[in-house]
């Protein structure tokens, strides 16, 4: 089922496409200013859609569970996503941040077990806790001057991460930020190091 969103439309209430499996592409016009929590929650067969750079919020499990997504582009008039966005988006592989987000929420990225490379704005100030929770693929991930707070379990369970550098601007990295991610082998810290529990490090190598 393809859907097209007449350009007369302003807001799409939340959950409107709940549960909806056979959606496969929507199109939202730039009438749009936001995208309302769990709007496609588990569409699992949506493939395509473009968020327009009217949209400035998305809300809480807007796209949580729709596993046929495999890229997704946020753009720079978004400020804020809320918790679980792209939770257990099992396929998403291709995503693009732009500066204009100020933070991440908890489980935004939970379980996208796909996702192999991230790129953090610079825009961005706080990666919530659990963000990029079990994301088992993820390799590559930058982080960018600015970022002042990495939260509690924020890249739990990220086993193919190597390396990562860390921002001098990070004051908190938070309880367990790194837990569980077994093949982390080398952490930078580009300025002093920020305050941190002793169990952020558990089961680094």
């Amino acid at each position: 089922t393809n859907i097209t969103i007449p350009s007369s439309v302003t807001t799409i209430g939340d959950s409107a496409f709940y549960l909806c499996t056979s959606l496969t592409s929507i199109t939202i016009p730039s009438s749009v200013t936001s995208v309302g929590n769990n709007l496609f929650y588990c569409c699992t067969s949506l493939s395509s859609i473009t968020i327009p750079n009217s949209v400035t919020s998305i809300g809480s499990s807007a796209f949580y569970g729709c596993t046929n997504l495999s890229s997704i582009t946020i753009p720079n008039s978004v400020a804020s996503i809320g918790n679980n966005v792209f939770r257990n988006c099992s396929n998403l592989t291709n995503i693009t941040l732009f500066d204009g987000l100020s933070s991440i929420g908890p489980y935004t990225f939970g379980d996208c077990t796909a996702m192999v490379s991230i790129t953090i704005p610079s825009s961005v100030t706080s990666i919530g806790s659990n963000a990029f929770y079990n994301c088992s693929s993820l390799e590559n991930v930058t982080l960018n001057e600015n970022l002042v707070t990495i939260k509690s379990y924020a890249f739990y369970g990220c086993s193919q991460l190597e390396t990562i550098s860390i921002p001098s601007t990070v004051r908190v990295l938070g309880q367990d930020a790194f837990n569980n991610c077994s093949q982390l082998r080398e952490i930078t810290f580009e300025g002093p190091p920020p305050a941190f529990s002793i169990t952020n490090l558990q089961n680094y190598n």
